[in-house]
């Protein structure tokens, strides 16, 4: 956690004509775990939604870290123009996907089902809207952040297709990874971008002739196969070139 976010409602209004924000739970447990931190001490702070800057430690206990921020005027990261469409992987990697792409800028993100993808793993507790919230906040939180990026679960076997006309009006290209792609996936992107990435084993052949007719590209990273997760990385990292 190289940034302790804080949310609204850890703001004290009681503080009078000062600011504090006083944190518990899992934030609470970094700062005296794994900081070591103590009554005296600033850390990188930022307001979710707002700004960044330092908050100096006046109470620390079990119960409670208490901070004092000071202006929280620096801007966060510039976003990624990448809407992630990700087809929803085994419950077990999800976390560690959503962290990723948070880190990494993307701004919005839509979990759709396809052939390939389980129904079962709808019904994961990792689904549950606080468990989704909470590992894009680990990933805003690695990366400095501060902006939030919207989730959007499309669980019907034909709302991808639905969505489409939508993706495609609205971004400049939408890119569908697969290894059967000729195109590599290109390196930086400045316009708005739909990313398209399937399930493990890829998508369908259907599929894949659904979205290039409604007008998305195939692309690749080449003849090896990767974990959906190392997929993920992978591909955003050569948009964000």
């Amino acid at each position: 956690m190289n940034l302790l976010l804080l949310e609204d409602s850890d703001f004290d209004p009681a503080a009078g004509s000062g600011v504090r924000a006083v944190v518990r739970g899992e934030r609470l447990r970094h700062v005296r775990k794994v900081l070591r931190a103590k009554v005296g001490d600033t850390l990188e702070v930022g307001r979710l939604g707002g700004g960044i800057g330092r908050g100096r430690i006046v109470e620390l206990n079990r119960e409670q870290v208490v901070l004092e921020p000071g202006p929280l005027d620096r801007e966060p990261p510039p976003p990624l123009p990448v809407t992630l469409v990700l087809a929803l992987p085994r419950p077990k990697f999800v976390g560690r996907i959503l962290q990723a792409a948070a880190a990494m800028g993307v701004k919005r993100i839509l979990l759709v089902h396809t052939a390939r993808v389980e129904k079962s793993y709808w019904r994961s507790s990792v689904m549950r809207p606080e468990s989704l919230r909470r590992h894009l906040m680990l990933g805003l939180a690695q990366a400095r952040d501060t902006v939030l990026p919207e989730i959007e679960c499309l669980r019907g076997s034909r709302d991808l297709t639905d969505a489409l006309p939508g993706l495609v009006q609205d971004h400049e290209q939408v890119l569908v990874a697969d290894a059967s792609g000729s195109e590599p996936c290109p390196l930086g992107v400045d316009d708005p971008t739909a990313l398209l990435v399937g399930p493990e084993g890829g998508f369908l052949d259907e599929e894949l002739d659904r979205f290039t007719t409604a007008g998305a590209r195939v692309v690749s990273l080449g003849p090896r196969a990767l974990r959906v997760e190392q997929a993920v990385v992978a591909l955003l990292s050569r948009l964000a070139a």
